[in-house]
Parts: C-alpha cells; structure tokens; sequence
C-alpha cells in the first residue's frame, strides 16, 4: 500500500523512480478508507533528505499512510527554502487540535547544547507533552530520542569522548519484543551523535524497557508499555551516502572526525559504502506501522485511549 504525501513535494518523484508506492492527494481522495495519520516533526537540517528517507520507509509497508510535516515556529532554518516551509509544512500552531495514529520527532545538530538552551526548547516540551493525548504512539529519533527521555523521565544525556559515528551491531535485550519481530540476532544501524543516554539511567525509570543494545554504541531501543512512546537513539533512515556526507562535511571544515566504523569496505572512503542496515530499517518502521499504530489505534482517532494492550 502507498505512503500519501503531497502532490509536488521533492521526495515524490525519487520515491516513484525507486518504485515506492507513492500516491498523491489528489489520488488518494478517490478512496474510501481512512489511512494511518502520521504526523512529522522535522528538526533536521536536511529536511528534504530526511522527508525521503522516512517516506521511503513508511511507504514500504502494506497501509495506507498519510503523512503532514511540521517544523518549529521558534527557529527558522537557514538551510531550507522559506518557499519550501512554507508549501509543505505547518507549524504546531496548525495541527494541536488535531489527533494523529503516529507521529515521528526526527534527531537535530544541537546535542551538545543543554536542552533547556535550545531555542525551541519551550516549543518542543509543548509537543511532546501534547502526543501524550493526541497522538497513538511516538516515535523518537537520536537526539529526539534523548530530549523526550529527558522531558518525560529526567534521563540525562552524556557527552561522549569522541564521536559515535558509523554502522555497528545490535542485539536484541528484550528477545519477545515485537518492534524487533523478525530482525537477526545481530543486527546493524547507523549512529551520528556525540552524546549518549546510560543503561543505568534508563535502568531507574521503571515505565522504560530496554529492547536492544550495542556493545560499542550502547542503548538503541526503548520503549514504554504498549510501545505508546519509542525510542531510538540511532538513524536507520540514513541513506546509503548520508555518513559520507557528514564525513565529507567535517574533514572540508577542518573538524576532528575519524572514517566511520564498518562503512566503507576496509575502511576506505574512496570506496562505495556497503548497506548493512537497509533490511533491519524497513522492518524496524513496518513494525511500528503495523503492531503500535494500525493494530491498536481507534478508527476514530477523537477517541484515542490507552486501554489497548500490545507486547512491546
């Protein structure tokens, strides 16, 4: 089934050359079913990237969905076009009456900031306060991930030595979870951060369930009961070049940045890099879809509750 997105936006035509099921507004009208509202909090600076790299995945799926973009009204980006805002985004101002099946907060480049000095800080705590009843389950991303954790749990974040930056291995901390159904028992995804979250914070808060880990990058799955909030502290929607191009970005500005681990074969960036993480991606978001949103959420979403139970 077809992810619905905006007739004109940029990631239409990529998604349908890669033969993604893509079906427009104008399409979708002519059909009497109700997708899955999701709802997308874009906090990344490479919007159009990141608007591609989950639509290719939500619309990897058997459902319906229909997908609205939001940014923050309190900081502008400088590295998209105002024309571009302001055909396919709303602010939070345009949608906080309205109720969503899903909604996804992507990670941002502020994560060595202090949350609270963060100029959206205030805006983004009214969020996701609001998903707590507007919204069926939540999925976070890096340092999304990290700000919810700190906002809904007071788990702190922890500055790193150096960059955890490349593609490593997961394995599975909670074997009967079903957002891991059908992954190997190792498992790759891409981590981007120079900040982290800790076992034994996490550990503390008895409303969060660790669900798979890494030796190297530390803690990548959380959710709570009923898999009403999730998060993940890596990027399994990066495409195949995007650590390149934080790769390349860096070494061009002089910053301190090593090749990214288990990326390039033998370690060479001149070579291609080597998808390890694409099948684990598209199951991680069918997963979520199916089992924490279209399984348990109510067809009229007005009467959201948490009363359904599903194994997270």
């Amino acid at each position: 089934m077809p992810i619905k997105i905006p007739n004109e936006l940029p990631a239409t035509k990529v998604l349908t050359d890669e033969n993604i099921f893509v079906m427009t507004e104008t399409r979708a009208m002519t059909q009497d079913i109700r997708p899955l509202k999701i709802l997308l909090l874009n906090l990344m600076p490479t919007k159009i990237d990141t608007e591609t790299q989950l639509s290719r995945l939500l619309g990897n799926t058997p459902l319906q969905v229909e997908l609205e973009l939001i940014h923050t009204s309190t900081h502008k980006s400088k590295t998209i076009s105002e024309e571009h805002l302001l055909s396919f985004y709303h602010t939070f101002e345009d949608v906080n009456d309205r109720y969503y099946d899903g909604m996804i907060i992507t990670g941002a480049p502020v994560e060595l900031m202090p949350f609270e000095e963060v100029t959206y800080w205030d805006e983004l705590c009214k969020i996701m306060e609001w998903t707590k009843t507007h919204v069926h389950s939540t999925f976070h991303i890096c340092w999304g991930a990290q700000a919810a954790l700190y906002y809904h749990f007071g788990v702190p974040k922890k500055e790193l030595d150096k960059k955890m930056f490349g593609i490593f291995p997961h394995t599975a901390d909670y074997k009967r979870s079903i957002l891991l159904r059908g992954f190997d028992d190792v498992f790759m995804a891409p981590h981007s951060r120079h900040t982290t979250v800790l076992r034994e914070d996490i550990e503390k808060v008895p409303a969060l369930k660790i669900l798979a880990s890494s030796e190297e990058a530390g803690i990548y799955a959380i959710a709570t009961e009923n898999g009403k909030q999730i998060f993940i502290t890596g990027h399994s929607e990066y495409d195949a070049g995007t650590l390149n191009k934080e790769y390349v970005r860096d070494v061009n500005l002089g910053k301190p940045i090593e090749v990214p681990k288990n990326y390039f074969p033998n370690d060479d960036p001149s070579q291609p890099p080597m998808v390890t993480w694409r099948s684990h991606a598209n199951l991680l978001y069918s997963n979520w879809l199916n089992y924490f949103v279209y399984q348990t959420t109510p067809y009229n979403l007005e009467e959201m509750s948490s009363d359904k139970k599903v194994e997270e």
